[in-house]
């Protein structure tokens, strides 16, 4: 039976199950329950989201393809047909989502007085507003690039937007004057100027214009609210980039190329110079995808299809405007209107996480388990920025897959090293659409005196990983946040994360051990309580799915939890079905993509899965297993997908306090007790949770709610210390008074 579990028709597609979580992120365009702003923001959540799906998974399809790979995946498909199944449906999608613009969010909008208007909508004020814009800021950054017998056609870079035109001779302006137009490169010495090639002056033309990402594509108008899409602003005035010319039509496109980047690491001696390198190159990858307005002239697309090489299934003609993300600007350019937005709160800090407390002390005394961002990431800062200016600190180590632009983090790093700390840093330079931000950083850091590593050779250094060795009274102790998520201050604020402080012996060995193999040679024996891909966790999970068959067989209850991005390794499902088969109740909470089928035969009353789309991205990974009396929970900065598990170093570590213990399960608990935003898998699919006559029961607002208390709670107890501050000098003054009196007393008599 076991074998049976590998066949196709158990596994769901990847490709087609990631289109399906984009699906559950275009739902929350439409609940009702999101304020307004916040549902225009994941519908532009959608398009980046599926952007960067064509840029790296289609790209990588199309790559297979052309080369006549015909391997099948789990599901039993060639990527020929897995290529064709992805673009008919986002095809599909693509429908969707302008119909939820359309027909939701323009109208809704409209009704709060916020409005995206047409050019032919705007007003005489409006209009001489826009016109003085394109002529003052506008029109001399704007290039008009041709296509023509002397001119090939342009490049068009990737994720740009362009304005595709149309055009002819002016039969009014077959002669025209040097100040009004310069054909080719050929210099006009103050005489009449035709066509340069005289037999073709009434024949269509074709010419690009790129839009400016300098400027912000949301144009706000006088009026308040009130705004025009840039490139709309840009076609009203093309003519005058075209003197002597008639603009027949015009329209907006973009294209998706293949931003894969594919650096041979075994074949360089300078990784960091081979990634700048290859940055370079992925400019100019194939085209996957070209986007259109959907009433785009037959003439421009057949033009932009026959030039840019794509094939007509990768043709994205829309209804509305070419690329929906700067609807994730929009709630930033609005005025007013708080109510539309989510109601902000502050993250909750630990007052032992403050820099006006030891945070070396607050750990040495116990575990500390945060949850961001309802935990203020500060707390990690801190750590860091307590560590570069601790005269007891000897060293820092610490991995770096993603930071933001401005990391405080790197800073403190920065002052460390300056400080005489040996700092060592692992700057993942190959974490995609973040590897010019890490070169960056890579080379700052060196130059503030970091020693920089980068990795193994043939794999990414996805663990999120901080060491701290500190000269304590009673010795040199190592000091440790192992995280799930990355080092990263902005992110913080909207992916749930879970991190550990910890100072415990074993796992500070581990952790050494770690970076011994990250920065040098050493290959460790063993770990003691870290685990470690590619080698160490797809055992370990293996070997706790045995131990939980095992007690199922035996007649008692068993459990199995897991938390992740996306269940994708074909062996880690086959291993839950196993479970599921012997007995094993399965509770998988699910984010992102699910290749795993929960109606299969005898096994779906075993399996569960929930999926939680909500204000805040899931990114936490945890795993959970209960059987005989005996509960364990790890936290991991891997999921179970096999580029996670196989070609990644990622690391899981367990919760071990029974405080910290506590919380986590609880944290798993709260989760999975969501009615609101939560999804549950029927098949292949899911669908949204019937709550019936329940209550309503959101995660996200609860641990927001929780976040809320501690801050109260901190707040009364800061002013109930204060005020007992305060009391004792008048307690201490009043004591005088009275013996004052006493001695007073006593000299009388």
């Amino acid at each position: 039976m076991y074998k049976d579990f590998y066949q196709p028709q158990n596994y769901v597609n990847r490709e087609l199950s990631w289109i399906d979580f984009n699906g559950r992120v275009l739902e929350e365009a439409l609940a009702s329950e999101n304020p307004l702003l916040e549902r225009a923001n994941f519908l532009g959540i959608t398009q980046s989201n599926v952007d960067e799906f064509f840029m790296v998974r289609v790209a990588s399809l199309h790559k297979l393809s052309a080369a006549n790979v015909t391997t099948t995946d789990a599901s039993g498909m060639t990527p020929k047909e897995q290529l064709d199944a992805v673009n008919q449906k986002e095809h599909g999608m693509v429908e969707q989502r302008y119909q939820v613009y359309n027909e939701k969010l323009l109208p809704e909008l409209a009704a709060q007085d916020i409005r995206i208007l047409h050019i032919r909508e705007l007003g005489a004020e409006q209009y001489e507003y826009v016109r003085r814009y394109f002529n003052e800021e506008l029109m001399p950054v704007l290039t008009p690039m041709a296509d023509d017998t002397s001119r090939p056609f342009p490049f068009i870079s990737n994720n740009s937007l362009n304005i595709a035109i149309k055009l002819e001779r002016d039969p009014e302006s077959l002669h025209v004057k040097e100040h009004e137009i310069l054909e080719g490169d050929q210099e006009i010495q103050g005489r009449s100027q035709e066509p340069h090639d005289e037999n073709t002056e009434n024949e269509e033309k074709f010419a690009t214009v790129r839009v400016p990402e300098i400027y912000k594509r949301l144009v706000k108008l006088p009026g308040e609210n009130q705004f025009v899409l840039l490139d709309e602003l840009i076609k009203e005035f093309l003519s005058v980039l075209f003197p002597g010319y008639r603009i027949i039509s015009s329209g907006t496109y973009r294209v998706m190329r293949d931003m894969d980047l594919d650096v041979a690491e075994e074949d360089t001696s300078d990784l960091l110079r081979a990634v700048q390198h290859q940055l370079r190159e992925r400019e100019h990858g194939h085209v996957m995808r070209l986007e259109v307005e959907r009433d785009i002239d037959p003439w421009l697309e057949n033009h932009l299809i026959k030039n840019l090489h794509v094939n007509e299934t990768a043709v994205y003609r829309v209804n509305g405007p070419v690329d929906l993300t700067f609807l994730k600007k929009l709630s930033g350019m609005v005025k007013g209107h708080d109510d539309l937005r989510y109601q902000p709160f502050k993250a909750h800090l630990a007052p032992c996480f403050d820099m006006d407390h030891n945070i070396f002390a607050a750990i040495r005394n116990k575990d500390h388990l945060v949850q961001h961002p309802y935990d203020d990431f500060q707390s990690v800062v801190n750590f860091i920025h307590q560590a570069a200016t601790d005269d007891q600190v000897l060293a820092i180590k610490m991995t770096l897959y993603r930071v933001s632009g401005n990391s405080p983090i790197i800073k403190y790093l920065g002052m460390a090293a300056q400080q005489g700390k040996q700092v060592t840093v692992l700057v993942e330079v190959k974490a995609r659409f973040d590897e010019q931000n890490n070169v960056r950083w890579a080379r700052r850091l060196e130059r503030m005196g970091c020693h920089v590593i980068y990795g193994l050779v043939g794999l990414k250094t996805h663990c999120k990983l901080a060491l701290v060795i500190r000269r304590d009274e009673d010795g040199i102790r190592r000091y440790m946040h192992l995280g799930t998520g990355n080092y990263n201050d902005v992110t913080a604020h909207f992916y749930t994360d879970m991190g550990l402080f910890t100072c415990d012996y074993e796992l500070g060995e581990d952790m050494t051990n770690l970076f011994n193999m990250l920065s040098g040679f050493a290959r460790p024996r063993y770990f003691h309580k870290l685990r470690v891909s590619p080698d160490g966790i797809r055992e370990f999970i293996d070997t706790k799915i045995d131990e939980q068959i095992k007690i199922a067989k035996a007649g008692s209850p068993a459990l199995i939890r897991m938390k992740m991005n996306s269940l994708s390794d074909k062996q880690i499902i086959a291993r839950l079905y196993e479970a599921a088969a012997a007995g094993v109740k399965i509770q998988l909470l699910i984010r992102g993509i699910t290749c795993l089928r929960n109606d299969l035969p005898q096994l779906h009353e075993n399996i569960e899965v929930h999926s939680i789309v909500g204000r805040f991205l899931e990114h936490s990974r945890i795993y959970y297993f209960k059987g005989n009396g005996h509960e364990e929970i790890y936290l991991a900065s891997a999921d179970m997908m096999t580029r996670n598990l196989n070609r990644r170093v990622e690391e899981l570590f367990p919760v071990l306090e029974s405080d910290t213990k506590a919380r986590a399960i609880d944290i798993f608990d709260k989760m999975w007790q969501d009615n609101v935003k939560t999804r549950i898998l029927h098949g292949n699919k899911y669908d949204r949770i019937d709550r019936g006559k329940a209550q309503p029961f959101s995660c996200q607002e609860y641990f927001i709610k929780q976040a809320q208390a501690a801050n109260r709670a901190d707040k009364k107890e800061t002013e109930q210390h204060q005020a007992a501050s305060a009391f004792q000098p008048m307690m201490r003054h009043d004591s005088n008074l009275h013996l004052s009196d006493d001695k007073k007393g006593e000299t009388n008599d």
